[in-house]
């Protein structure tokens, strides 16, 4: 497959989707676009994993969720290995360990590996577990002789890596598979890769076993700098390994947080993301989010009079009033519409109160 010059990771996603379908290369569920595609002959690619020699000692083994997946994940379960599948989104977790029923039959292992067995036969795997994995078997869009892979543009399976690195779970030498059509493994310019990209040590088609003998490093870790706080409220197992890395004295600093310059975590100062859940402990600081465009008057600091039902605003320099208040219409507490006014002490112009709270 051509790609012309100048291609992005998007573009790349696009063609692949397109050809699959347009060629009738997909399977269940279709379109293919926006995931990461279920294609025709999957489960002869599944097959493919036992030639490799490290099928043979593999004992416990971490496989994605995805469609195209499921005949390895039944691969898996037949052969009597620990199986770990992540959650969803990671909303609940990092695994769950799928657990087959004594006595299950050929059926039943079958179901065990879709989706549907993964919310009815797993129990969920903490940070404390003593988790060795040796094998990761991710899904792609797309990926290289090389080694180097794109996803279906989440980064899911980057970061679940990533923080399977943090948790001790895998090192630089625990091999990482992919399993894809054949139509999937393309030239791949080296300019796309990232930091945090997941590279791949073999690569498994209906017709094709693949070694890369890729030697490009790893994720070593996650890269706080490109998480969001929006990826922080989504994800509570985020929250955990940040508090634990910020503990070990490591920079925690998050993409979107307002620090010019990146450094060590100051303990004794509150943060600017913290995100209530964190350890389950309470937070001093009290994110606000959605805010328009176009708001570019921050305050220094807020008072907060709760049993007056009002807050005050302090800002730094000198600002109108005309400036603040437009931004506080139509904001709701409690069903109860926020209403703004200016005060001229303690400083002119620099002091806007929020009431109705």
């Amino acid at each position: 497959m051509e790609l012309p010059t100048g291609v992005s990771k998007q573009d790349i996603r696009q063609q692949i989707w397109d050809y699959m379908e347009s060629q009738n290369l997909a399977d269940f569920p279709r379109p293919v676009h926006h995931r990461i595609p279920n294609f025709k002959g999957s489960y002869l690619a599944c097959q493919n994993i036992r030639d490799l020699e490290v099928f043979t000692r593999t004992q416990e083994v971490k496989v994605d969720p995805d469609k195209p997946l499921e005949g390895v994940r039944l691969l898996m379960l037949q052969s009597k290995k620990t199986l770990l599948v992540p959650t969803p989104r990671l909303r609940t977790g990092l695994f769950n360990k799928i657990t087959p029923p004594p006595g299950a039959t050929k059926d039943i292992l079958r179901k065990c590996a879709t989706s549907q067995g993964v919310r009815n036969y797993s129990t969920p795997v903490g940070l404390d577990s003593k988790v060795l994995v040796d094998l990761v078997v991710v899904g792609s869009v797309a990926v290289s002789e090389k080694g180097w892979r794109i996803g279906k543009g989440e980064g899911y399976a980057d970061l679940e890596y990533a923080m399977m690195v943090s948790m001790g779970a895998v090192s630089q030498g625990t091999p990482v598979v992919t399993i894809v059509h054949d139509c999937q493994v393309i030239d791949i310019p080296e300019t796309l890769l990232e930091d945090h990209d997941l590279t791949v040590d073999y690569i498994l088609t209906p017709t094709r076993v693949i070694a890369t003998g890729c030697e490009r490093p790893k994720p070593a870790g996650i890269l706080w700098s490109k998480i969001s706080c929006e990826m922080m409220r989504k994800i509570p197992i985020l929250r955990s390994l940040r508090d634990r890395e910020r503990r070990a004295g490591k920079d925690v600093t998050l993409q979107d947080e307002p620090h010019a310059v990146r450094r060590p975590p100051n303990p004794h100062q509150p943060e600017s993301c913290s995100v209530q859940g964190e350890e389950d402990r309470p937070s001093n600081t009290v994110y606000i989010g959605n805010l328009p465009w176009d708001a570019q008057v921050i305050p220094q600091r807020l008072t907060w009079q709760g049993p007056q039902l009002r807050a005050f605003l302090l800002h730094q320099v000198p600002i109108s009033t005309q400036q603040v208040l437009p931004c506080l219409q139509g904001l709701q507490q409690r069903a109860s519409d926020l209403t703004g006014s200016h005060t001229e002490e303690p400083h002119p112009d620099r002091r806007s109160a929020v009431s109705d709270l």
